[in-house]
């Protein structure tokens, strides 16, 4: 670790882990070599400005559009508000608490240039939930969207470490009883200057924390440097999205997302390209707001975002869109074809990580191969491991363990040792890289279904099941069975007006069964109407093994 740093409270960095638990640093592209002071606010919109491109549009809303001068200037006054009015220092964990708009992106950038730490949220979390990462990260400070108010009070008993807040995009709660109550964000900015110098931090202080989406039920806070937020700028976009400055971005992931963060703030911003910001960014309103309304070109959504897509464009003119990325889960083929079949656009698979900040994996346009995540991108490199460490020669099952500019550095947490091991980040995916390197994947490590001796992937079951017309979604567990050690579960979610019964089950049974070796097909289904997901849109597979739920089995 380098010797300066600009925090003044030390929290961040004193609960690093020791840095021979850090992953082999991997800095190979020229791009790469950063200097050891920078700040990542500076060199995504500061710079942008300075260049002379302040007049260019920067975020677009169905209401307002926001230009990189109006940003700037709007965070510089915020960025003051935190310094002079709020008390947060270099190194203070400030949480941010909004969906998805020019204000939270304001918040954001201004809690950079103060020199302090991001704690961004997702606006669905509860307040059990918003608690427990508020005492983790020992937060004191938070910007929240006034709508939000809510979940945020209702924490505070059990967070006594958060002493202030102040509320953006309406009134502060306290000021529908009494109008002393501490005045909101944008009538204390309103009097702060529009310029604001930037904490000079080092390259290698804490920006972020970024709680892990929970699907395994514990969330843990991943820490993330200056260097790595330009990092990620610099490796996916440029040598796999290759976009231009008039391109247009859009999505559905929450900027508390790391993939929304990247997708729809940095990576456009790198460039000074704009982005279409939806507060609620469903797929109907991606392609009528975002794509026709404002000629979208580069969408971020999931699989499942895209696939609900796929029955809407008939209605709506997505000619302007030329680049669709997916990420969060696994890109099952029919989708991707489904949509290849319909838009002529081949659908850009990542795979990323909260612990790695972003997009590690992938490939685009000729490089595709259907059913393959892709290769490491420029910067990373990946292998396959055994359950003994050692690297496993091509078209061998393993561990997926992954290194390069960016890696994981959990906040004061335990599970760090199982996550970087001998310089690697093992992700907790199962892969297969065939002879050319592409990277297949197959499971997550720990949903392997072992049944009869068999090892069976999830995933590769739920492909051949969304192959059916008549399922719209499905998520596949093993169950515990006396006879087998576990079987094969299906929760299914059935495209309206197909029936849920015992017919159904063994169509489905028998569809299977032509598709993959038939000892993988699930012995037992349940329909749903949804399935658990987390807000960033993973399914919750946890959830589901929770389920007690009358198994149908195949006779």
């Amino acid at each position: 670790m380098q010797g300066y740093t600009a925090h003044v409270d030390t929290f961040a960095r004193d609960n690093l882990p020791p840095r021979d638990q850090w992953p082999a640093m991997v800095f190979d592209l020229p791009e790469l070599r950063y200097p050891d002071r920078l700040n990542c606010g500076v060199e995504l919109l500061d710079r942008v400005v300075a260049a002379g491109h302040g007049g260019r549009r920067c975020l677009i809303t169905p209401a307002e559009t926001w230009t990189y001068a109006r940003l700037m200037a709007e965070a510089n006054r915020i960025a003051h508000v935190l310094t002079e009015d709020m008390g947060v220092v270099p190194g203070s964990r400030v949480l941010l608490r909004s969906a998805n708009n020019p204000m939270m992106v304001a918040c954001w950038f201004a809690v950079m240039k103060a020199g302090a730490i991001a704690v961004a949220t997702m606006p669905l979390l509860r307040a059990r939930e918003l608690a427990v990462m508020i005492e983790k990260a020992r937060v004191e400070f938070a910007l929240c969207d006034a709508r939000l108010a809510a979940e945020l009070e209702a924490a505070r008993p059990a967070a006594p470490t958060l002493r202030t807040i102040r509320y953006f995009n309406g009134e502060a709660p306290e000021a529908r009883e009494a109008r002393s109550a501490p005045a909101g964000l944008e009538a204390l900015a309103r009097s702060k200057p529009d310029t604001f110098t930037a904490v000079d931090t080092a390259a290698e202080d804490v920006c972020l924390i970024a709680f892990t989406s929970g699907t395994t039920g514990v969330p843990k806070g991943t820490m993330h440097f200056h260097r790595d937020v330009l990092a990620i700028c610099d490796c996916f976009p440029k040598y796999v999205l290759k976009p231009s400055p008039d391109d247009i971005f859009c999505g559905s992931p929450p900027l508390a997302f790391t993939f929304g963060l990247g997708g729809l703030v940095t990576f456009p911003m790198r460039i000074g390209a704009a982005t279409v910001l939806l507060e609620k960014a469903t797929p109907d309103a991606l392609l009528a707001q975002a794509i026709q309304e404002h000629r979208a070109s580069i969408c971020f959504t999931s699989p499942t975002g895209f696939r609900a897509m796929l029955r809407l464009l008939p209605e709506h003119d997505a000619s302007s869109l030329r680049c669709c990325v997916s990420a969060g889960e696994t890109l099952p083929l029919p989708t991707w074809q489904a949509f290849k079949d319909a838009t002529g656009i081949g659908i850009i698979d990542g795979l990323g990580a909260t612990e790695m900040l972003h997009i590690f994996i992938s490939a685009a346009g000729d490089d595709i191969r259907p059913g393959a995540t892709g290769r490491p991108i420029p910067g990373y490199q990946a292998c396959i491991l055994d359950e003994h460490d050692a690297p496993l020669p091509p078209n061998h099952v393993g561990r997926l363990a992954v290194r390069g500019p960016t890696g994981c550095r959990y906040l004061a947490d335990h599970r760090q040792s199982s996550y970087v091991r001998n310089g690697w980040n093992i992700t907790g995916d199962a892969y297969l890289m065939d002879q050319d390197g592409y990277f297949w994947y197959q499971a997550r490590t720990d949903e392997m279904i072992i049944s009869s001796g068999y090892n069976i992937a999830g995933p590769e079951v739920e492909e051949a099941l969304l192959a059916h017309p008549d399922v719209q979604e499905c998520a596949v567990v093993g169950v515990p069975d006396a006879d087998r050690g576990q079987i094969v579960k299906a929760f299914v979610v059935l495209r309206p007006g197909t029936s849920a019964d015992a017919t159904t089950v063994k169509a489905l049974q028998d569809f299977a069964k032509q598709q993959i070796a038939p000892y993988k097909y699930p012995r037992a289904i349940a329909f749903m109407e949804a399935l658990p997901r987390t807000e960033s849109g993973k399914v919750q597979r946890f959830r589901l093994r929770e389920l007690q739920e009358p198994e149908r089995k195949a006779s």
